[in-house]
């Protein structure tokens, strides 16, 4: 796949107009970065994801199929329940949320180090007020004042989630970074709900990870999960076209679900040590720097630095935690196109550690615990030729 130069949008055009499309030379388009003008990227996401296929002239009836299923897990396991919920004046849980998505306001800057604001930071939004925004296109179905739809609201607002914290417990250490860092990250207030009528596009983030929970009790929902979701739906509900914008949260929510199908061994605790779980992936991060840099694997060894400390949260949120929106979905494009699925995130891993290799081999422990924890480069497309070089040297 050549230099990382952003192919011209007459390049994508031509692939996409084909009657089936070429997955390959999408591929390796996409790789290399998906031009935002046009919807390119939206369009290019859902068929990277397996949810758009290959031959076009199947997508519509595709889309339609797809849409209503998402209206019958809305009417099933929020507006029926709901209803009944009403009528009979019983109080029950359907899912426990612990640890919820929505708890935390957007502020203008990106989590640094051991923060964790979730999805409403201001890291993942470019323009800080996006998620407490009213979406164009509030859900209908839920809306509908015949469906009791201010207690479904309360519902899925305060029911209780039962989530293990991919933050904690499993990460190795007590994240570090300084306190001038952390200091507005004390400040969580809950966002407004909007008045009847209209919905915030964070309602809609969190109604997309209720029913994900709903469908896949054998996971759930795991903190985390929502800074998967986040950039999909930011993408599709910021795509030019009304049509594609229409049905975000439909079109997320599958996107999500095959996106978790491939992830989801990471975020499933019992299967950290097996081969297809976390631990496998981050120890083959440093066999992997021990193999391109030996004098830096040996100094994070003497230092005892386990990749645990940082990579465990590379790996599992897809390094949307490190950057800035704009620069996690530029990650994303290359992500996605990677035909052996994931395989070059380890690869950027080993980047982000050998392009700050000076810093790391001066620092001693606590300085480089803070490097790693609050990742200093910014320039991802540095990084990202950094692990293609990395790529076509193996």
């Amino acid at each position: 796949m050549g230099p990382l130069h952003r192919p011209p949008i007459a390049d994508f055009q031509d692939v996409l107009k084909e009657p089936t499309i070429a997955l390959e030379k999408l591929r390796e388009l996409s790789f290399s970065g998906i031009p935002c003008e046009g919807g390119l990227r939206c369009l290019c996401w859902k068929i990277l994801l397996n949810y758009l296929p290959l031959e076009r002239a199947s997508w519509t009836a595709i889309l339609a199929k797809q849409r209503e299923l998402y209206a019958q897990f809305l009417r099933e396991m929020i507006i029926q329940p709901g209803i009944a919920k009403a009528n009979m004046g019983v109080s029950r849980e359907d899912v426990t949320f612990e640890d919820h998505v929505s708890r935390s306001p957007p502020r203008g800057r990106r989590l640094r180090g051991g923060e964790r604001g979730g999805l409403w930071s201001g890291r993942l939004c470019p323009d800080i007020s996006f998620f407490q925004r009213a979406t164009e296109y509030p859900c209908l179905l839920i809306l509908d004042p015949q469906n009791e739809f201010e207690t479904l609201r309360k519902r899925v607002e305060q029911t209780t989630l039962k989530s293990q914290t991919v933050a904690r417990n499993r990460s190795g250490v007590t994240n570090m970074s300084s306190p001038n860092k952390n200091s507005a990250s004390s400040s969580v207030s809950k966002y407004e709900v909007l008045p009847n009528g209209c919905e915030a596009h964070w309602e809609v983030v969190e109604r997309i990870l209720f029913i994900y929970a709903k469908l896949n009790p054998g996971i759930a929902y795991v903190q985390g999960m929502n800074e998967i979701v986040g950039p999909l739906y930011y993408t599709f509900a910021t795509d030019p076209s009304s049509e594609w914008k229409e049905h975000a949260e439909a079109d997320t929510f599958f996107c999500f679900t095959n996106l978790m199908a491939e992830i989801r061994d990471n975020f499933i605790k019992s299967l950290d040590d097996s081969q297809c779980g976390i631990t496998y992936k981050m120890e083959k991060v440093y066999s992997t720097l021990k193999d391109k840099d030996v004098e830096l694997y040996l100094k994070l060894q003497e230092q005892n630095i386990k990749p645990q400390f940082f990579a465990f949260r590379w790996l599992t949120l897809l390094l949307s935690q490190e950057f800035l929106l704009p620069d996690v979905i530029r990650i994303w494009d290359s992500l996605f196109a990677d035909d052996n699925r994931f395989d070059f995130l380890l690869l950027v891993c080993c980047a982000m550690l050998i392009l700050i290799r000076e810093q790391l081999l001066e620092g001693d422990f606590t300085v480089n615990m803070r490097l790693l924890q609050d990742y200093p480069i910014t320039d991802v497309c540095q990084i990202l030729q950094k692990a293609k070089e990395l790529q076509d040297s193996q």
